[in-house]
């Protein structure tokens, strides 16, 4: 993922555009990043459009009111363009350039739309720190049609649904898939999918990239060393002081800019020692949803490997500087997303093999099991209800949620759709063989939480708690306070819109 330096110094880079050619070909070629993304989804975790209450942000950033637009082009709906899209409309997108690159839409996605629609102008646009590129055109009401909201200078998700910015999905949901006769999009997705990117019962958001979570590490590494994955807690601490007899950081994650990562892992034991209504009920701005019990003991284990553990010079760096200390075989255990292995293609010595396991039991009086781990879909990406043209950006999601589409996009970035069986037939990378068997060995026991993405707030204050818990002494008391007092305060703010789950 790619984040914002702590310091809050910004630079600001030109988002280069791409015209699609009428035969599916783009007119530039693009050299992506070597910032990478965050998840996130989660981020996962949302940085919002600007450290300013959520009134403000409203009327000031992201526009909304009664400007309704007036020219938004529509053609008819017939069996083969069921959304009614105006075939010689042009489309305009933004991708995030970052962990995932962006030659999936340039090399699948694009190609795919201009094949069904060859008279129409694709405008492709790629940007490191959304916010920043994109705040003034939702400002003025003239955004592109679809965005891929992710990084840390992402636009704050809750925030522009709710002032009108972004369109209702339903249709393309209930709309019948690109590739798969007989069933419609919605049929084709991973159980829950639709549900993830829904605010108050309506789909706003399409959170793309099935990622799953856990503890990553070297297979070469753990083999050399005679070192098996731990699954309970004694096993975990037991390895991690073997690793630091052995000269190594036993764990890290980079304080700068990686914070959520490491509460990700937090929330986790602490479903894990609860069961997931511990996470609903933080969603839900349950009274006393922090301090409850398996939260505040979720905080003092990992706390304690903060204290014991970790190096307090990773405080300081940012999530590519501690992963490339991964991959130098310095740093044991890293927690991420099933990004991780394709963030650090170009920098993964061979042989070097990532592998991933949940994170450990807690107790032997859990409510979940060993195998249970944090896995949604997330990367986000949405439709402007106030573009030019929502029928296409609508369109370009479903050629993205094709068969092919997802295949061509694991393919390139070694990451799961949300499509299902879409990876059929593919030769996958380490990584991501070892995130699948994860995956199917929690069978129906993965969950995860929603509140970093509909309030920017508390995932801000998340963050900052976290790095103080894990860096600074481990007062798991101090952590669960600070996170109730500042989930109380959105509670209890007007002018933040509240979401249920």
């Amino acid at each position: 993922m790619s984040e914002t330096p702590s310091n809050g110094h910004v630079t600001v880079r030109p988002a280069p555009s791409v015209i699609a050619e009428s035969d599916g070909s783009l007119a530039s070629s693009l050299t992506p990043s070597d910032l990478t993304r965050r998840l996130l989804l989660r981020r996962a975790a949302v940085a919002g459009l600007l450290a300013t209450p959520a009134a403000g942000l409203l009327s000031a950033c992201v526009g909304g009111g009664d400007d309704e637009p007036t020219d938004q082009a529509e053609g008819e709906k017939t069996t083969a363009n069921p959304l009614g899209v105006d075939a010689k409309a042009p489309l305009e997108l933004y991708i995030f350039n970052g962990g995932l690159g962006t030659k999936y839409a340039t090399d699948v996605h694009v190609p795919s739309y201009k094949k069904a629609f060859p008279e129409a102008e694709v405008k492709f646009n790629q940007a490191e720190e959304m916010a920043t590129v994109l705040q003034p055109r939702f400002t003025s009401n003239e955004p592109p049609d679809m965005v891929n909201n992710a990084g840390s200078k992402l636009m704050d998700q809750g925030a522009l649904v709710q002032a009108g910015q972004v369109q209702d999905l339903t249709e393309l949901f209930a709309a019948p898939s690109l590739d798969i006769p007989g069933k419609t999009v919605k049929d084709t997705l991973v159980p829950g999918t639709v549900e993830q990117g829904s605010f108050n019962g309506k789909p706003y958001v399409l959170n793309y990239a099935f990622t799953v979570y856990g503890l990553w590490y070297s297979d070469r590494l753990f083999k050399a060393q005679g070192w098996t994955p731990p699954k309970t807690w004694a096993d975990f601490t037991a390895l991690l002081d073997k690793a630091k007899a052995a000269g190594k950081t036993a764990y890290a994650y980079a304080g700068a800019n990686a914070a959520y990562y490491q509460y990700l892992v937090i929330l986790t034991t602490a479903a894990k020692i609860g069961g997931p209504d511990v996470l609903k009920n933080i969603d839900n701005l349950e009274d006393g949803a922090w301090t409850a019990e398996p939260v505040k003991q979720a905080a003092q284990l990992w706390g304690e490997i903060g204290v014991k553990y970790m190096n307090k010079a990773h405080l300081g760096l940012r999530h590519t500087e501690v992963q490339l200390q991964q991959n130098q075989d310095q740093v044991v255990f890293y927690p991420s997303g099933s990004w991780l292995e394709n963030e650090q293609a170009k920098d993964t010595p061979a042989g070097f093999d990532y592998a991933v396991v949940p994170v450990p039991s807690a107790t032997a009086s859990d409510k979940l099991p060993q195998s249970a781990i944090y896995a949604a879909a997330g990367e986000m990406y949405f439709v402007a209800a106030k573009g030019k043209n929502p029928r296409g950006g609508m369109e370009y999601l479903r050629h993205m949620l094709s068969k092919e589409g997802a295949k061509g996009f694991t393919q390139l970035t070694k990451v799961l759709t949300v499509v299902q069986g879409a990876t059929e037939g593919l030769t996958i990378s380490p990584g991501l063989t070892s995130s699948e068997a994860m995956l199917q060995a929690a069978g129906s026991d993965y969950f995860a939480y929603r509140w970093d993405t509909w309030y920017k707030k508390m995932d801000d204050e998340c963050r900052a708690a976290t790095n103080e818990l894990m860096f600074n002494g481990g007062d798991a008391d101090k952590f669960v306070t600070r996170m109730q007092k500042v989930a109380d305060d959105v509670k209890k703010d007007p002018s933040i819109e509240k979401f249920k789950r």
